[in-house]
């Protein structure tokens, strides 16, 4: 089912699976990171603290090297459409054009607009008109997610369309639903929620890294806070959107709430959640699993009582809807342990997350040491700084592959989707080149922010930040060492 060997439909979907993986672990990064500097240039604006700005600007340089990532990989992975996926791109392109089309030039025209803005003219305009800079690259940032997920959400739950009869292909005919759609409306709070915290324990990581060597300890401490309540506030907004996100899937794709919750038997009344398990995936079974009983019904339903579907009864279902069509031979099973621990992983780590932040919340209080006495505690967030990328990819994980074996739900399968006129030998190639090339775009980020970090907030800024702006008072990393 996951077959990534040496034929053409694996290499292409190895291929686009490796460059949505890589373009995802900035996307959020960098939405999120747009959202914790506008909060940081806010305090500054309302409070006067100059700590604020010095914090905004200095994240602002890592939130730059992300964005940059971003937009390379993310025009790799859309010369896939018509290199490895000509079909798909054919029968979609009306509908994708339009979301496409609007992302491009309004919301990423703005971001990039404003983002050059916001880099060169501090001190140049009132610090209220330069936050609303900032604020305005993050509103155009997640303008560009919702218009990428409302292509997506077609996707996963087509809706406004008629099928061309002379192209074979979708035609838009109702761009209302397709703005509408509540896979949408599920899924982007959930996304920009998740964006949000991601930034948050990524900056919160690096400045417990910093503490550790007491490093500029007021500006790390203060970095820390402001990003310990903005990942408290989403890590359980996150978990909101996640439930309501959940209990939609019941009935719109209940074949991967089945994989995400281990279910090849429907559930009994009892409403058993597995918290661990194994599976034969090719007899379709569970062989052992860890069930506590009646927490599944209040997860999906929110009371004691209700049955979530297996994956046996929507494999059923599956056929008697689609075999007329689509043939017998079709495979309706998802990849139940790829969703199964992914879909584990998101929610402990959201868990986990809230519970970081309430714990570093009380250590870093105002005039409490504990933060700094407490060692296991910042290398526990330090190496958390690494987390929600994981959480990310799993939670792309549970979206794409819980759609298998469409590409388009009901529509046009994967195999129907693939170019029909590349090679092994063009798509192994290719799969090389970009995963060096991502590779390569990686170690160049991670230096560069480990360079950042390094040099300190105090380093002179190259970035068009303004190196003499005599509104900041110079920081000595030995004044930082006394609170």
């Amino acid at each position: 089912m996951l077959n990534v060997g040496l034929d053409i439909l694996g290499l292409a979907r190895f291929q686009f699976g490796m460059t949505t993986v890589f373009h995802f672990f900035f996307v959020p990064f960098s939405i999120g990171l747009a959202f914790v500097v506008a909060v940081m240039e806010t305090m500054y604006a309302i409070k006067g603290d100059k700590d604020y700005k010095k914090m905004a600007q200095f994240w602002g340089k890592i939130f730059l090297y992300s964005f940059a990532v971003g937009v390379v990989t993310g025009i790799i992975q859309e010369f896939q459409f018509g290199m490895n996926w000509s079909e798909y791109s054919r029968f979609m392109g009306d509908i994708f054009g339009a979301p496409l089309a609007i992302e491009a030039l309004a919301a990423f025209f703005m971001e990039s607009t404003f983002i050059g803005m916001w880099m060169f003219t501090w001190n140049r305009f009132n610090k209220w008109v330069h936050v609303l800079f900032i604020w305005l690259v993050m509103f155009g940032s997640s303008l560009s997610a919702l218009w990428i997920l409302a292509a997506n959400s077609f996707m996963q739950n087509p809706l406004g369309y008629i099928i061309n009869q002379k192209t074979g292909h979708v035609q838009m005919v109702d761009f209302g639903a397709i703005v509408g759609n509540p896979q949408l409306w599920n899924e982007f709070p959930h996304v920009i929620f998740g964006s949000f915290v991601t930034a948050a324990f990524v900056i919160a990581g690096c400045a417990a890294w910093r503490l550790l060597k007491k490093d500029h300890v007021t500006f790390y401490r203060k970095s820390l806070q402001v990003a310990l309540v903005i990942g408290l506030i989403f890590s359980l907004g996150s978990i909101a959107s996640g439930d309501t996100q959940m209990r939609y899937l019941l009935n719109n794709q209940p074949m991967k709430v089945g994989a995400m919750e281990g279910l090849y038997k429907n559930s009994t009344e009892k409403g058993e959640w597995t918290a661990i398990a194994g599976f034969d995936t090719k007899a379709h079974k569970t062989t052992w699993s860890v069930d506590i009983p009646y927490v599944l019904n209040l997860l999906s339903y929110h009371k004691l009582t209700g049955t979530v579907e297996g994956m046996n009864q929507a494999n059923k279902e599956l056929h008697a809807k689609y075999d007329k069509k689509f043939g017998k031979d079709i495979n309706y099973y998802v990849p139940t342990n790829t969703l199964f621990w992914s879909f584990r992983i998101m929610s402990g780590a959201s868990a986990l997350f809230a519970l970081l932040a309430i714990v570093g919340l009380f250590m870093n209080r105002k005039k409490s040491q504990a933060i700094m006495n407490q060692r296991w505690f910042l290398y526990i967030m330090g190496l958390c700084l690494w987390l929600p990328f994981i959480v990310n990819t799993c939670g792309w994980f549970i979206t794409e592959f819980g759609r298998y074996p469409w590409v388009v739900y009901g529509l046009l399968t994967i195999a129907d989707a693939v170019s029909p006129n590349v090679s092994v030998a063009s798509l192994l190639t290719s799969n090389i080149v970009y995963f060096l090339m991502f590779a390569g775009m990686g170690l160049v980020m991670i230096v560069l922010s480990h360079r950042t970090l390094k040099a300190g907030p105090d380093a002179d800024n190259t970035d068009g930040y303004s190196a003499s702006d005599a509104e900041i008072d110079p920081y000595s990393k030995g004044a930082f060492n006394h609170d």
